[in-house]
Formats: C-alpha cells, sequence, structure tokens
C-alpha cells in the first residue's frame, strides 16, 4: 500500500467525522447557508481537502461511491478513498450512493445518477461537487424549506443547463438526488426540495 494512500486521513476519526457530519447536516437543514469545515483531511488532488472530509465522514463500505472521469483516471485517489472509507467503487452513477465530481461543468445529466424510488428514496446518489468558490459563478436564487425567505449562491463550474436540471430534478419529487457543493472554505447543500430560480427570472 502507498504512503499516500495511507497518510491524509482524520487525525482524530471519531471527532472528524462528526464534526464534518454536523456541518453537511447544518448545511442541508440551511439551503445556501455555508458551513466552514477546517482542513481535515489531506487527500491527493483533484479531491479537494473539503471533499475528502465529506467523504470520509459519509462514505463506507455499504456505500458504492462513483467518481467522475477526472478522479477516476487517478490511482492514488482511488486507493485514498478506498483505504479511508471501504467504500466499494460503482459500476454506473445509477449504482452509486455517493459520486464525487471533479469538474461539475463536464458533469452528465442530473437523471443519470440513481433518483430512488417513491417507496425509498433515500437510495438515490448525493452527488458531492468541487468548487473552487461560491460567489463567481452564475446567481442562483434559492428558496424552499429551510430559507426564510430566499438565499443567493453562485457556485463557480457548474454545468451549463444546471437550473433547467435541477427544475426537472425537484419535479420527480420525492425521488431525486441531492448536492453537496465542496468548496475550500467549507460546505453548503442543494436538497432536492430547494427551487432554484436565475437573477433574471
Amino acid at each position: 500500500m502507498e504512503t499516500q494512500a495511507i497518510e491524509g486521513g482524520f487525525a482524530d476519526p471519531v471527532l472528524n467525522a462528526q464534526t464534518v457530519f454536523r456541518a453537511v447536516m447544518d448545511a442541508m437543514a440551511r439551503p445556501g447557508s455555508v458551513q466552514p469545515l477546517p482542513g481535515l483531511a489531506r487527500p491527493p488532488a483533484p479531491l479537494s481537502a473539503t471533499s475528502g472530509a465529506v467523504a470520509l465522514a459519509l462514505c463506507d463500505n455499504d456505500t458504492p461511491l462513483w467518481l467522475d472521469p477526472a478522479l477516476q483516471a487517478e490511482a492514488p485517489v482511488r486507493s485514498w478513498l478506498g483505504f479511508h472509507t471501504g467504500a466499494p467503487l460503482a459500476n454506473t452513477p445509477a449504482d452509486a450512493h455517493f459520486a464525487i465530481i471533479a469538474r461539475p461543468a463536464e458533469m452528465m445529466a442530473l437523471d443519470g445518477f440513481s433518483q430512488g424510488t417513491q417507496e425509498y428514496p433515500d437510495r438515490s446518489t448525493t452527488l458531492i461537487l468541487i468548487v473552487s468558490d461560491l460567489a463567481s459563478g452564475v446567481p442562483l436564487l434559492l428558496e424552499g424549506p429551510g430559507i426564510e425567505k430566499m438565499a443567493m449562491l453562485a457556485p463557480a463550474e457548474m454545468p451549463r443547463h444546471f437550473i433547467e436540471q435541477w427544475k426537472q430534478n425537484s419535479q420527480r419529487f420525492p425521488r431525486g438526488v441531492d448536492i453537496i457543493l465542496a468548496a475550500p472554505d467549507g460546505v453548503t447543500c442543494l436538497p432536492r426540495t430547494t427551487r432554484i430560480k436565475t437573477m433574471e427570472a
């Protein structure tokens, strides 16, 4: 086992996992809010510190994980995730409980991931998108549960037709995917119940 695959995990696995889990749950409960996350993990690139920490907190040997081509091509990333989480790699996006996307702008359509079922909507894929920031992209207006009136977010590197895809995702409720945006300074979430508009809409 290469040293690179072993190093860079949580220094205190229980405490660090709880910290990250709480940040993600708070971000899911209050969409659009940015929950700061200290640099608890040091994964190999192009996996970011934030996305790596989220993966360590959420993934285990019962949660098949799908990696986009940029991550799949990196053997150190696959080894690091395998060693620290035990999560098996999913053969297809539709088989994945979690998916990590290093290049959201090139991401496949949201409906290609598992949508869950009417009886088990929680069997859908949760997407972890690595973004460079949450302020330089197309401004998104967020409405829905957990948002008092409206929240605004402008994540960088989002797919071109993301807003239209998200509208379709919302229409599949209770099925549909949830998204965790992993930025350098923390996480913010888009649960499937959140409605998104552009500034022009």
